[in-house]
């Protein structure tokens, strides 16, 4: 057992270092506390309790972690072990603390549900799903802490846990799946959030364990311990610091010695040898402007021989992704290689929290452009927590701005979107405000439409309840049959937060509508043949003989009212009788499947040598500028606009030549846009059409309707879109064709 005598007399300091007076007092007070419940208490790693905390607590005193964070990082175990006494915390350390360990205690869940994805995910994608599905599993991580802080202290304990591991020789199947769960999701989020003195050490205690022959062999090869290698890069540094000093040069020089796994990762991606590796040892120097970057370049190769083949200037020469610095190997009087950076401020901002950003290179992250919004909130929590660690001790009283910092750290949540989980632990991503229905639908549209009840952590909940991150959600379905489907209540604001659960309770509606005008033209046409005695002709010739493709669109002529049934008497009465008087191009169009809701355009269209004329855009084809045109003149609708190589325009011209007028583009009204079908076919995955939607939606374009079918991994997606030129739609369709799992895109 340790007892806080033993703690003091060992240094109660190490887990008080930077605090006031009245903050080490509550520290300390918090580890008073907690002692007896730890007493002889085991862990199921099999550490005590209390060397445990002790140990996430100096952990978190190395990030320069406020009172309260180090306080949960005492106090958590007890809370999970002992969740009684969540009154009493509140009571001795306030509100505030009370909070941030119910975020810990809602973060330490998480544990048992990281069900490795392999597990839950089959068939022929598995891996891709699996990669997807730790990704979310990182982004689920950070939204379940309404306390960023909380984030914090989960880091530390893992730390602390791998470290006991580490100093047992504990390698086992629980040492394992730690280090498995450590490298997968929390190492990526410390390199994420910045704080790389917590993701170099996570990596390599996981790597330890992981290829535990590999690793052996590295540290083996690197023939010095960690600590002379930092030794050896903080002489360089000094040297350097004196050299531009002397010469008035303002410099920032910092250095990070390479670690195991960064070490073998460079060899195995890189395929070199160890003697290949010139960056073991590194530092960077962060100068004002570019013309300093290229005087210290000299002053380092005056210092240290330069090799020459090992200099990359990324300033005159960028990257393609707009990274900048310059890289140098030089190599010191004892003959070991040392690599050096260096860089502008500005330069090393963008390199951080721009598209260049070190855990970008890392993790091979998306392009898209929900992506990138969710990048710019990981840069915002960096920040937050680089200022934190540049707190000096003299601004660590001012409680004002501690209290700013806090407030600003427990504000950036990533509160946009959602994460749950099915029964069998698969990771949900949805938007937040999601309901029950949403879930549904997310799984599958099936499900949606069968749903009749949900379970939120085995609980019975109406379907309008707003879902909360790390619930676990189960749908209760009834079977297929007549009668089956949703509510319309579900199109009631409050049911459902995504379009996508929207469009598809529309779409099941949009389909019973049709479904029911098509029933009620053939019963009006079935009562014409009774009444006409001619219950025995051929119904695909009567369609075609009256302009109809098939009997199905004569019947819905007929539901909808948009047909005469005189027309159809009269075909029936009349073998040799003309088809009825009607629009030759909407007999011709009528065969195509061309949308019903788009509406002409203010086209601007010129006829050339006569003004005034009507002229309306053809929905067949949708013509926008500057595609080659042609007009043709319809029955009482004036002139139809038609792209110069649509099909049904080719028919029509040949049928009647001289009815074919010579058109062209004129100055259009102002905000005038063009209706055009663009047809996208892609790998189906979670997010798709999302991707594509923000997109229209970055490029200002308007999409007034939607179409998906997906079969066999494949999703078919059909837009209808507002866009001023065809510029602006190739625009829009490169970006689309660079979205992850895109195989086609076209205007059709």
């Amino acid at each position: 057992m340790v007892s806080v005598a033993t703690i003091q007399g060992e240094g109660l300091a190490a887990i008080t270092a930077g605090l006031g007076a009245d903050d080490a007092a509550r520290v300390e007070k918090a580890l008073a506390e907690v002692e007896p419940l730890y007493a002889d208490q085991p862990l199921s790693s099999g550490q005590n309790a209390l060397q445990f905390v002790l140990s996430v607590a100096s952990v978190l005193t190395a990030l320069n972690a406020d009172a309260q964070t180090r306080i949960a990082g005492l106090l958590f175990e007890a809370q999970l072990l002992h969740p009684e006494l969540e009154e009493k915390w509140e009571g001795l350390f306030g509100k505030e603390t009370a909070d941030l360990l119910g975020s810990v205690r809602q973060l330490m869940r998480f544990h048992s549900l990281t069900l490795q994805p392999q597990e839950v995910l089959r068939g022929k994608n598995a891996a891709q799903q699996a990669a997807a599905q730790v990704e979310t599993l990182r982004k689920m991580l950070l939204a379940m802490a309404s306390d960023m802080r909380a984030v914090l202290v989960r880091l530390a304990s893992r730390v602390a846990a791998l470290r006991y591991f580490a100093e047992t020789k504990q390698e086992d199947e629980v040492s394992r799946q730690y280090a498995r769960e450590t490298f997968d999701l929390y190492a990526p989020l410390a390199n994420r959030l910045g704080i790389w003195q917590l993701k170099w050490e996570l990596e390599d205690l996981s790597f330890r364990f992981l290829e535990p022959a590999t690793y052996k062999r590295i540290a083996k090869m690197l023939e010095e311990k960690r600590l002379e290698r930092e030794q050896f890069v903080a002489n360089a540094i000094a040297r350097l610091r004196s050299e531009l000093a002397a010469q008035d040069i303002k410099a920032e020089v910092s250095g990070r010695p390479k670690h195991i796994y960064s070490i073998w990762n460079k060899m195995r991606g890189k395929a070199l040898d160890f003697s290949e590796l010139y960056d073991v040892r590194a530092f960077r120097v962060i100068v004002d402007d570019v013309k300093t970057c290229y005087t210290v370049l000299g002053i380092v190769h005056d210092i240290w021989t330069p090799i020459p083949e090992e200099f990359d200037d990324y300033i005159s020469r960028p990257k393609q992704n707009g990274y900048q610095s310059l890289h140098t190997v030089v190599v010191a009087e004892d003959g070991r290689a040392l690599e050096v950076q260096i860089r502008t401020r500005e330069m090393h901002h963008f390199a951080e929290y721009g598209v260049a950003a070190h855990w970008r290179y890392k993790e091979s992250g998306g392009s898209n452009f929900a992506a990138q919004k969710y990048d710019e909130k990981i840069a915002w929590l960096r920040q937050l927590l680089a200022w934190k660690s540049e707190v000096t001790d003299a601004v660590v009283d001012q409680d004002d701005v501690r209290r700013d910092w806090v407030e600003k750290l427990k504000a950036a949540t990533l509160d946009e979107r959602i994460y749950v989980l099915t029964p069998q632990a698969r990771v949900i991503e949805l938007p937040s405000g999601a309901t029950p229905i949403d879930f549904a639908y997310h799984l599958h549209s099936d499900v949606g439409h069968r749903c009749r009840g949900a379970r939120v952590d085995g609980v019975m909940v109406p379907l309008n309840t707003p879902l909360k991150n790390g619930q676990t959600v189960e749908i209760i379905t009834v079977k297929s049959g007549p009668g089956v489907g949703p509510s319309r209540d579900w199109l009631s604001p409050g049911y459902a937060a995504s379009s996508r659960t929207r469009s598809k309770v529309r779409a099941w509606f949009n389909a019973i509508e049709q479904q029911e005008t098509l029933s009620a033209g053939r019963g009006l046409l079935e009562k014409t043949l009774q009444r006409e005695g001619k219950t025995a002709v051929n119904l695909e010739e009567l369609a075609q003989k009256l302009g109809f493709a098939k009997v199905d669109d004569l019947c819905l002529s007929l539901g909808k009212d948009e047909f005469s049934l005189r027309h159809v008497e009269q075909a029936l009465h009349d073998a040799e009788v003309k088809k009825p008087e009607i629009d030759d191009e909407a007999a011709i169009t009528r065969k195509s499947r061309a949308s019903s809701i788009v509406q002409g355009a203010k086209s601007g269209v010129l006829v050339v040598g006569t003004d005034g004329l009507l002229t309306q855009l053809a929905r067949c084809c949708k013509p926008a500028p500057p595609d080659p045109i042609a007009g043709f003149v319809t029955r009482g609708k004036g002139v139809s606009i038609h792209r110069a190589n649509c099909k049904n325009f080719a028919e029509m011209s040949s049928h009647a030549p001289e009815r074919v007028i010579q058109t062209t583009w004129g100055t259009p009204a102002k905000d005038t846009v063009y209706p055009v079908d663009i047809f996208v076919l892609a790998n189906d995955r979670q997010g798709l059409l999302r991707d594509i939607s923000d997109i229209f939606l970055r490029d200002k374009i308007n999409v007034i309707g939607v179409s998906t079918q997906s079969a066999r991994g494949h999703a078919r997606m059909a837009f209808t879109a507002e866009i001023a030129s065809t510029e602006q739609l190739q625009k829009a369709l490169t970006v689309i064709r660079e979205v992850k799992g895109v195989i086609e895109v076209k205007r059709q």
